[in-house]
């Protein structure tokens, strides 16, 4: 394995690290003071800009697509490009700046392998540049979604349509006010095999019949995104809306996972370094009892373990990116399990030891911590939660492992 970066992927993060440390970071408050009066920050449309204008969008695309290549990125491998996630994980705005934010990068890869190319020019080629977002209308509020196979929201046929009916919750993007398009995942084939019963529909979210009910907060906090709660009364939408073919759904869900969680979980080693710094630089600036903090044993001793916790958790990302390029999700799937767990737990820990630094300012807007605690306590949560995932990693261990000798 060697995880070294290519010059051509060392000048990227360069130039990636300089728009976020000098560009996006600077921005985040003023993106606050314009979300309060409504409506997208119109910031964001500066920062989008100036990502174009230095060619960093799209950097999560492994390969040029046959229907828009100019707009597809250099075509990195994941390796390369968790280098470049770890360092838009520094600020909540820098993916969506660069058009690599969720869910719209894993809609963006699910479009690119399984839609049609009538699909693909509707909805991927605006994706692609930026012009609307999208939702993943997975997760529900009547049974427990990690288990996807408990899905319940009905897609039934009428002649040439399928007619939804049920209810979503944690649609991230769906507040956004350039939402346009959902996939819903939900079961065609009630009585079929268990992971056969499900499919997934492209849903315009203008289609008569979808209510957007409301945007659910995350400890308080609301994403000019959001994560909306949304009910299908009789929704119509053309079979041809369908993802490759009726009872696929699981299988997409699970394609569509694999990268996006090196995504998320290296943009969550991003987050522990800027805590880690600013818990640094206020542990140098603040004095107690005739020393500064950090002087004391114990804050010496949460800088180290922080450290060593980040780096171990980074060389584990990149072994399993390293694993996905070479061998695949499939066979690297009790690595994406182990990783989903271990960096969200790792940067939650450092954030905490942040804020406990910090003191009352670490709890309030006047710094990120917060707000950044709020975000990766939620991906101890999304795409399943820890225990589903440290499920998978023992089912494995016991399996490889065999019968033990007596």
């Amino acid at each position: 394995m060697d995880f070294s970066l290519t010059p051509r992927v060392l000048a990227l993060r360069e130039e990636l690290s300089d728009f976020v440390e000098h560009h996006v970071i600077p921005a985040e408050a003023t993106f606050r003071a314009q979300a309060l009066e409504g409506g997208q920050p119109p910031v964001m449309e500066e920062l989008k800009a100036e990502a174009r204008r230095r060619g960093l969008t799209n950097l999560f695309l492994p390969a040029p697509l046959d229907v828009a290549p100019d707009l597809c990125g250099p075509g990195l491998s994941n390796v390369e490009y968790a280098s470049l996630a770890e360092v838009m994980g520094r600020s909540r705005l820098a993916p969506e700046a660069c058009n690599c934010n969720a869910p719209d990068t894993g809609n963006m890869e699910v479009l690119a392998h399984f839609g049609t190319p009538e699909q693909q020019e509707q909805w991927l080629v605006p994706l692609l540049r930026g012009e609307i977002r999208s939702g993943f209308a997975m997760t529900e509020p009547d049974v427990a979604s990690s288990d996807a196979t408990n899905i319940q929201l009905r897609i039934d046929t009428d002649g040439d349509e399928y007619v939804l009916n049920g209810r979503k919750w944690w649609t991230t993007g769906a507040m956004h006010g350039t939402c346009r398009i959902l996939i819903v995942m939900g079961r065609t084939d009630p009585d079929g095999d268990p992971h056969r019963r499900q499919s997934m529909v492209l849903v315009p979210m203008d289609t008569p019949g979808v209510e957007l009910v409301r945007g659910l907060p995350v400890f308080g906090y609301h994403d000019p995104g959001g994560h909306g709660e949304i009910r299908f009364t009789d929704v119509r939408v053309p079979r041809s809306n369908i993802l490759a073919e009726e009872g696929d759904g699981f299988r997409i869900g699970q394609a569509r996972l694999g990268p996006g969680r090196v995504h998320h979980c290296m943009r969550a080693i991003g987050a522990a370094e800027r805590a880690l710094e600013l818990l640094c630089a206020r542990a140098k600036d603040r004095h107690v009892f005739g020393s500064a903090l950090a002087e004391r044993a114990n804050v010496q001793d949460w800088i180290a373990q922080s450290r060593i916790e980040i780096d171990m958790a980074r060389l584990l990302v990149l072994h399993t990116a390293w694993l996905i390029d070479t061998v695949g999700s499939r066979e690297a799937r009790a690595q994406i399990a182990a990783i989903k767990v271990a960096a969200a737990d790792v940067a939650c820990r450092v954030v905490d030891r942040a804020i406990q630094i910090h003191g009352g300012a670490g709890v309030s807007d006047d710094f990120p911590l917060a707000s950044m605690y709020a975000h990766l306590r939620t991906l101890r949560l999304a795409d399943g939660p820890d225990e589903v995932h440290r499920r998978t990693v023992a089912q494995f261990e016991l399996r490889r492992t065999g019968r033990p000798a007596a």
